[in-house]
């Protein structure tokens, strides 16, 4: 089994308070409101939405796949860090056993936030994940953030 990382880095007019309130506390009502092409429906099946929940994510009729279990690994709400774990679904083949995410907000100088994200892809056997083989996933990611954030800039009173 292999691990492979991937880092990245992008920057939002929104500060980290409310932006993780709506990328990550409320995300589960929020997308399918207002992507619900991308996102069916999230639900939570074991847990209480802390460490250790299991969510269940519904993908839209757009989407290559049907649904994603993910596990919360950690959430730290003070410090804005959020980690989970996408371990079952048919998104992840038989060359990956599990992808973790680790998504941290820290304050910009402009008022904003800058997103800092990691994937580790845990591969079986000597597979190895290609960082183009990951571009289609950040992209429609990337997408879906941006959805969030426009929806934060043309709601102003929204997730505060």
């Amino acid at each position: 089994m292999g691990v492979f990382t991937y880092a990245d880095e992008s920057t939002s007019v929104i500060p980290p308070p409310r932006l993780f309130k709506a990328l990550v506390l409320e995300a589960d009502t929020l997308i399918p409101k207002i992507a619900p092409h991308a996102v069916k429906s999230a639900e939570i099946v074991e847990g209480d939405g802390g460490v250790g929940t299991i969510k269940k994510i519904s993908f839209g009729e757009g989407s290559h796949y049907s649904y994603v279990k993910h596990r919360i690994d950690g959430l730290d709400k003070d410090n804005f860090v959020y980690s989970y774990s996408l371990v079952e679904g048919d998104a992840l083949s038989d060359k990956v056993e599990k992808i973790s995410y680790e998504i941290k907000l820290v304050a910009s100088a402009e008022g904003g936030s800058i997103i800092k994200s990691t994937s580790n892809y845990h591969t079986t056997g000597d597979v190895e994940i290609k960082e183009e083989d990951v571009k289609a996933g950040k992209e429609k990611a990337t997408g879906l953030f941006k959805l969030i954030e426009n929806y934060l800039v043309a709601n102003p009173d929204a997730y505060n």
